[in-house]
C-alpha cells in the first residue's frame, strides 16, 4: 500500500505541489539513471506473502491487531482489512541452498505464527481469496486500524464519485454482481509478492520478460476459484482487485482511461518509462509531501528517497511493478512481480518462486527476445487467459501459436527455468525439487484453483450447501496446508467427514 501517511485528507494546494514534487523526484531519477548511481553488489531477491485469519469455524476472523501483538514479529504486519496480515521474509541471494534455508525459514514463521494464533482461537490460511469471505463480513468494522488504509479507501470513493460496482462472469456459468461502499472487496485478495533487485540496464528486459511470463504463472498458480459464494475465474483474484480498485466511473472507462490495477500497454526501453507513465497517467490518491529537495540531496552527493515518487508508485497497482529503494544508504531499483496468489502450501510456494526466477532469468537474456516476437495485446491476452482457464488455459507462444498451458511449461519454460536457476548458481538437487513440483502440476492438470473446485463439487455432492461446502473445503485445504506436500497430490475428500456447520 505505500509508505505511511500523517493525515486522511489532503488541501488542493497540497495536490498541486505533490504533482510538482512528484515530477522533481522524476528529473532525480533521470540523473540517477545516466550516472549509474545504483548499488553494484550481487542481486537480491525477496518475498511477501499475504495472509488470512479464520475462527474455528474457518470463517473470517476480524483480529489482526490482537494476532501481530502476540506475534510481536516485525516480519508480520498489518493488512488493509481486519482478517490479513503479511509476513515480509527478508531479502537474500537464490544461490547454494538458500531457497532450502527459505523453505525452512518460511515454515518455522507460519508455524510459530499458527501456533501463537491458535491461542486466539485463530488459524492462518494461504489462499488467493479466502473462501469463506462473504460481503456480509464486510458489514461494521472491518477495516485495519490505519490512516493511509481509510485515507486511500476515502481517495478512491472520491475519485470514483460512486459505489464499487463488481460485474464477474466465470467460465462455469456463474456470475457475480455486487455493490460495495468501501474497498472491502479488494482486501478480499492475498497475494505473493516476488522482489529481484536489477540493475538500471538490466531493468528493461525483464520487465518485459515478467509481462510475457504471467500469462504462465497464473496457468500454474491459480489459486482463487471461489469469490463471495460464486465459482468465477480460476484466479479471481485478477478481476476482484482490478474492479475494486477502481477509480473510474463508467463514463471514464468507456473513454479509454486507464485503470490504476495496471497491466501496462507497450515493451519498455528504460525503468524511467513506468514511473514517467504513472506521472502522466495518474492522479495522486495521497499527495503527502515531504521536506526532501532530491535535486539538492544528489549536488551535495547524497541519495535521496524520492518520496513523492514512491507513495505515487505505490497507489498504481501494476502486475509486474517498478520499486526504486534506498537501503544502507544507497540506491538499488527492484521489480515486484504481483502476479500470483498465496498458497497453496509452503513447498508450492517455493516451486512458484523458483519457477518464476529461472524462466525470468532465461527470457531476460535470449539474443532474440521473446517480446520482439510478440504483440504487448498478446501477453495481456496470455494473463487474462491465464487468470480465466488456469491450467487449462490455451496461451500464445511465438513460433509455437497457441497450445495448452501445461504443454508450454513442459515443453519450453521448465527447460529455461533450470538453466536460468543454474545461472543463479541454484543447487541441482533442489532445482529438481522446486521445478518437480511444477511438472507436477502440469502432468497431473492440478494446481490450487482446480484441487479447491474439485473438493467443493465432492462436498456439495453430498448434499452440502454452497456455503457449507466452502467451509467443509477450507478446513481440508488447511489441514492440506500444513501438511506441506504439494497441492497437486492431494486427495479429494472421498472418505473425509466433517460437519456442515
Amino acid at each position: 500500500m505505500g509508505a505511511e501517511i500523517s493525515t486522511p485528507t489532503f488541501t488542493r494546494e497540497q495536490r498541486y505541489r505533490y504533482r510538482q514534487k512528484v515530477l522533481t523526484c522524476l528529473d532525480a531519477l533521470e540523473r540517477m539513471l545516466m550516472a549509474d548511481a545504483f548499488d553494484n553488489r550481487p542481486a537480491l531477491t525477496g518475498m511477501e506473502i499475504e495472509l488470512n485469519l479464520v475462527a474455528s469455524d474457518y470463517r473470517p476472523r476480524m483480529n489482526n491487531a490482537d494476532v501481530l501483538a502476540a506475534l510481536a514479529d516485525p516480519d508480520f504486519q498489518t493488512e488493509l482489512a481486519r482478517f490479513n496480515i503479511e509476513l515480509n521474509l527478508p531479502p537474500g541471494q537464490l544461490a547454494g541452498d538458500s531457497l532450502a534455508a527459505l523453505e525452512a525459514t518460511l515454515r518455522a514463521s507460519l508455524n510459530e505464527a499458527e501456533r501463537r494464533c491458535n491461542e486466539l482461537d485463530t488459524h492462518i490460511i494461504m489462499t488467493g481469496i479466502l473462501p469463506t469471505v462473504l460481503l456480509e463480513h464486510f458489514q461494521g468494522d472491518w477495516m485495519s486500524e490505519n490512516t493511509r488504509y481509510e485515507a486511500l479507501n476515502d481517495a478512491v470513493l472520491a475519485a470514483r464519485g460512486e459505489d464499487i460496482g463488481l460485474d464477474i462472469a466465470g467460465p462455469s456459468g456463474e456470475h457475480l454482481r455486487a455493490w460495495a461502499d468501501s474497498l472491502a472487496p479488494e482486501s478480499a485478495c492475498t497475494s505473493m509478492q516476488l522482489h529481484v533487485q536489477l540493475r538500471p540496464d538490466a531493468f528493461a528486459s525483464h520487465w518485459n520478460a515478467a509481462q510475457v511470463l504471467a500469462g504462465p504463472q497464473l496457468a500454474l498458480g491459480a489459486n482463487s476459484p471461489f469469490v463471495f459464494g460464486h465459482h468465477l475465474w480460476a484466479e479471481s483474484r485478477i478481476p476482484v482487485f482490478t474492479q475494486a480498485a477502481d477509480t473510474r466511473p463508467t463514463e471514464y472507462a468507456n473513454q479509454g482511461v486507464r485503470p490504476r490495477v495496471f497491466f501496462g500497454e507497450r515493451w519498455i526501453t528504460s525503468i524511467f518509462d513506468l514511473f514517467e507513465e504513472n506521472s502522466r497517467y495518474f492522479p495522486a490518491l495521497l499527495p503527502e509531501l515531504s521536506d526532501e529537495d532530491p535535486l539538492a540531496v544528489l549536488d551535495a552527493g547524497g541519495v535521496p528517497e524520492l518520496g513523492e515518487m514512491r507513495l505515487h508508485n505505490g497507489t498504481i497497482y501494476r502486475w509486474n511493478r517498478p520499486i526504486y529503494d534506498t537501503a544502507d544508504g544507497e540506491a538499488h531499483l527492484r521489480l515486484e512481480n504481483r502476479v500470483l496468489p498465496a498458497g497453496p502450501t509452503v513447498i508450492d510456494t517455493l516451486a512458484n518462486a523458483a519457477f518464476f526466477h529461472g524462466v525470468l532469468q532465461g527470457l531476460a537474456g535470449q539474443e532474440r527476445p521473446v517480446w520482439s516476437r510478440m504483440a504487448f495485446t498478446t501477453a495481456r491476452e496470455n494473463f487474462v487467459a491465464g487468470a480465466t482457464a488456469g491450467i487449462d488455459a490455451d496461451l500464445f507462444w511465438p513460433g509455437l501459436g497457441h497450445l495448452p498451458a501445461s504443454e508450454l511449461v513442459l515443453r519450453h519454460l521448465l527447460p529455461l527455468a533450470h538453466a536460468g536457476l543454474e545461472e543463479w548458481g541454484v543447487d541441482a538437487a533442489l532445482r529438481d525439487r522446486y521445478l518437480g513440483v511444477i511438472e507436477g502440476r502440469c502432468l497431473t492438470g492440478v494446481n490450487g484453483a482446480d484441487w479447491q473446485v474439485g473438493c467443493v463439487r465432492a462436498f456439495e455432492s453430498r448434499g452440502l450447501s454452497r456455503p457449507d461446502a466452502l467451509r467443509a473445503m477450507t478446513e481440508v485445504y488447511a489441514e492440506n496446508m500444513h501438511g506441506n506436500e504439494p497441492v497437486h497430490t492431494w486427495a479429494l475428500p472421498a472418505d473425509h467427514v466433517h460437519s456442515s456447520t
